[in-house]
């Protein structure tokens, strides 16, 4: 279900962010047994590309099928919606032997509001690609159950 958008508010970062976790909530219910995702590749092109592109490259890809990636965006929501400190948090309380990590402040020569410019930009873009990834991994989960057309 889509809601129309005011052209003002398009490319917002919180519109983005809601399309995000509304397309990775629409994957959570769609997928009912996200076990069958295991060893489906993500991308009959990304296959074809491994075989002729950088031959190191199977190495990272070997994780990469449908159900790894399943999880991930289902990570990132948590991210989103809880903020990165909850879950740093959470991992903290799993792992107490791990070092505090170093912050590092922005230079001040740097002028503030183009850097948070710059930063939603690029947060806008991934959102936008991850949404994009999260409603091609329910498609394919629909067609490799067979139900391709449904809920359409």
């Amino acid at each position: 279900m889509q809601m129309s958008e005011p052209l003002s508010q398009k490319n917002a970062l919180f519109t983005a962010m809601n399309r995000f976790i509304g397309a990775v909530n629409n994957m959570d219910q769609t997928v009912m047994v996200p076990s069958l995702l295991r060893d489906v590749p993500l991308d009959q092109e990304k296959e074809q590309q491994k075989l002729t592109n950088d031959p190191g490259s199977y190495l990272r890809d070997a994780e990469a099928d449908m159900y790894s990636y399943y999880s991930q965006l289902k990570s990132i929501r948590n991210n989103v919606e809880w903020g990165v400190m909850r879950a740093e948090e959470q991992r903290r309380k799993k792992d107490m032997t791990g070092p505090e990590p170093v912050r590092t402040e922005p230079e001040s020569d740097m002028d503030l509001e183009q850097l948070l410019q710059y930063h939603l930009k690029g947060l806008h873009g991934v959102l936008s690609k991850l949404t994009s990834q999260a409603n091609n991994l329910t498609n394919r989960y629909k067609q490799e159950i067979g139900i391709s057309g449904w809920g359409q």
